[in-house]
């Protein structure tokens, strides 16, 4: 199985921006897209997004005087792979105790409690 990239919290800001454009973005594009929510300095971007390259998360080509970067991985590849080392690291791979512990602990709609009841089931 291949070795995903471990990603920093701020670095899936970026990504999250990039996985959801459907074509390559420029870097100023990026900028602008995180600051619609809170202000995004262009060096601390650049500087994401150069780590983002280096640890193989995202691949770039040169168009004219700018870089248009794109994702190597998939978003749901690369929560898959975060949500099952959580679940190993801190319930020791098991489900259960994880599921048991966030319906004891979080508030729940009757609505969200359906749901969860609801995708149970199809897992019978």
């Amino acid at each position: 199985m291949k070795t995903l990239p471990k990603i920093s919290e701020t670095e899936w800001e970026v990504m999250k921006v990039i996985w959801a454009a459907k074509n390559p973005l420029a870097a100023s594009d990026i900028v602008q897209r995180l600051s619609l929510h809170e202000p995004w300095h262009p060096k601390t971007v650049k500087t994401l997004l150069s780590r983002l390259v280096k640890k193989r998360a995202l691949a770039y080509q040169v168009q004219g005087r700018e870089y248009l970067y794109e994702p190597l991985e998939t978003e749901s590849t690369c929560i898959k792979a975060v949500s099952e080392s959580f679940l190993e690291r801190v319930f020791g791979g098991s489900i259960k105790p994880m599921l048991a512990h966030f319906v004891a602990n979080q508030k729940l709609t009757k609505e969200e409690i359906k749901e969860l009841k609801k995708l149970l089931e199809t897992k019978e």
